[in-house]
């Protein structure tokens, strides 16, 4: 990682009351899109998804009030084997080429009044949209010392059956259920 600390001493807040209200931008850099599915009720296969977008707006005083929006192209899709991954890009599962990102979009504002929270929202994958419900813990935020940005970080877990997005290749040897892990970092934006 080529991130150098300014200051090995700064110390992030850690109180939702200290949240900076305003726009943020997600930091693709720190920001993970994992996938997890059963492999043949064997073991449990993990992927990641690179180059995720998104915003955060906090603009609102109003604890609560907040949007989320996080996109990530399904062409990105990283395994542990290239084959897998091209596989997994083909027609028979994302088919990237038709459907290039996995779009996720609130429909229930981002609350700040708890450090744990959920956020419905629409999930649009495959061609098919669905409201689907993910659950989100505040992490921390502060100026991110190697960066000199105030940042916002969540971690954020939910669940979806491929099946209702229409993606129904090598069922039901490979998991129906994929769950989903973010670490999500959010920038905020300087007017």
């Amino acid at each position: 990682m080529t991130d150098t600390v300014t200051s090995p001493t700064t110390t992030l807040p850690q109180e939702l009351s200290a949240v900076r209200r305003g726009h943020y931008r997600l930091d693709p850099v720190h920001t993970r899109v994992l996938f997890s599915v059963s492999h043949f009720g064997i073991s449990t296969y993990y992927g990641e998804f690179l180059s995720p977008s998104g915003v955060l707006d906090l603009a609102s005083p109003q604890p609560g009030a907040g949007a989320l929006t996080v996109s990530v192209p399904v062409a990105n899709v990283l395994t542990s084997s290239r084959v897998l991954d091209e596989e997994l890009r083909s027609r028979d599962w994302l088919d990237a080429e038709r459907f290039p990102a996995m779009t996720f979009t609130s429909t229930s504002p981002v609350s700040l009044a708890a450090r744990s929270f959920q956020v419905a929202g629409n999930l649009s994958l495959h061609g098919v949209t669905r409201e689907i419900v993910l659950d989100a813990s505040f992490v921390g935020a502060g100026v991110n010392p190697t960066k000199q940005v105030y940042t916002i970080g969540f971690d954020i877990r939910g669940r979806l059956r491929r099946g209702d997005f229409g993606v129904m290749a090598a069922l039901p040897q490979i998991g129906e259920e994929v769950g989903l892990i973010i670490g999500a970092a959010f920038e905020l934006e300087t007017p």
